[in-house]
């Protein structure tokens, strides 16, 4: 769905969710009270009667429906996310600079992400959603269409929810263990390693002791932003999104090509010469042919693809 149509949806609810609404509460003096009692300055002599306040409208209630508490979540969130989008590529004036068009765009992006946060309570935001989110805001705020590039938010928005909708679960602690939690995945990473190279697969997960979840958990959660240069991730990102294995499927795949591409210094490293490695990608790497491995590689048919 194009920008132009889903823009004012999009504000409009963005305007609805995060909107609070204000409960008015009165005192109203009792009658009993005789105006005799009142001092100059309006002060009332003896005790004043307890106003009883509604649980959802108490500042520190806990109740899920409490709006207080609703906006202390909300205020808290949007706190994380500014932090968040004050390190988003700090080398990049389009995202850090402290400039009106920087700062407009750091402002859409915690539109989205808030937005994110509200429709989807389950997962909320998690730091380093900001990170995916970074490249599909770019590409649609410099389109040279200027009527594309001014429904930027809403169209990245739309493609941001639909990006992290075969891989949401990953990002959610409580669905780790299941079979669409991120050791699943990583499961699936060691095992298509081991369907190419079951010497690497071998050295690394009983030699080294190298296990995914030491390297691989940021690779996947991230979708290799945070791995290689902003221009690199880009030409990744167009691989996985015009593949027809699918985007969880061609991820593994190329994380697959990182290690088969390295496989001569990890098998010459012990633990930690592998770890800082894995942990510290070399940004050298011939980016074309890295694609081509992760193309050319043999599949897990044990896995399942998982198709945008």
């Amino acid at each position: 769905m194009r920008g132009r149509v889903v823009a004012p949806a999009f504000q409009f609810s963005l305007i609805t969710l995060l909107n609070l609404r204000q409960s008015e509460h009165i005192w109203k003096e009792p009658k009993h009270l005789s105006s005799t009692k009142r001092h100059d300055n309006n002060a009332i002599d003896g005790p004043l009667r307890r106003h009883e306040i509604p649980v959802e409208d108490h500042p520190l209630s806990l109740d899920k429906e409490s709006l207080w508490r609703q906006y202390f979540q909300h205020t808290e969130i949007a706190e994380q996310i500014d932090r968040d989008l004050q390190r988003t590529h700090p080398d990049m004036p389009f995202f850090s600079a402290e400039t009106s068009f920087s700062r407009k765009n750091r402002e859409a992006m915690k539109n989205i992400l808030l937005l994110f946060a509200k429709l989807n309570p389950a997962i909320c935001y998690v730091q380093g959603m900001n990170e995916v989110l970074a490249p599909i805001y770019y590409v649609f705020s410099a389109d040279n269409d200027n009527q594309n590039a001014a429904n930027a938010e809403a169209d990245s928005f739309s493609c941001f929810v639909r990006i992290l909708g075969d891989s949401v679960d990953h990002f959610c602690q409580q669905l780790d263990n299941s079979s669409s939690g991120i050791l699943a995945t990583l499961s699936r990473l060691s095992d298509l390693l081991k369907v190419n190279d079951e010497q690497l697969w071998h050295h690394l997960e009983f030699t080294t002791k190298v296990k995914p979840q030491f390297y691989a958990f940021r690779w996947i959660t991230l979708l290799l932003t945070q791995e290689f240069k902003f221009e690199s991730i880009l030409r990744i990102w167009d691989t996985l999104l015009s593949n027809t294995f699918g985007v969880q499927d061609m991820l593994l795949r190329f994380c697959c090509a990182m290690l088969l591409c390295m496989k001569s210094r990890l098998l010459s490293g012990d633990f930690v010469a592998n770890i800082k490695l894995l942990q510290h990608y070399p940004d050298d790497v011939n980016l074309e042919y890295l694609l081509q491995v992760a193309q050319d590689i043999s599949p897990d048919t044990s896995s399942y693809i998982m198709s945008l």
